[in-house]
């Protein structure tokens, strides 16, 4: 069930982007600075090659989703 500020939300949001011509451009600053989340988590000094990091990020954003998927499906199990 919707609340009142959750509508609110979501009529933002729908309007907002429907202001939008090119969503991706507009995402594109955040996209970036969430890979750069694990970028300095898998390389803080910035020492590895651009190939093994490129690597190791890719396989702590799959832990990231993976996790998150684990705890969605912890709740959904808890709540019936």
């Amino acid at each position: 069930m919707d609340t009142e500020a959750s509508q609110r939300a979501r009529i933002a949001a729908y309007t907002r982007w429907s202001r939008t011509p090119d969503a991706a451009s507009a995402t594109a600053p955040a996209r970036r600075a969430f890979d750069l989340r694990f970028e300095r988590e898998v390389d803080p000094d910035g020492l590895l090659p651009l190939d093994v990091r490129q690597t190791l990020v890719e396989r702590a954003r799959k832990a990231y989703f993976a996790r998150l998927a684990y705890a969605s499906a912890k709740a959904r199990r808890r709540r019936r």
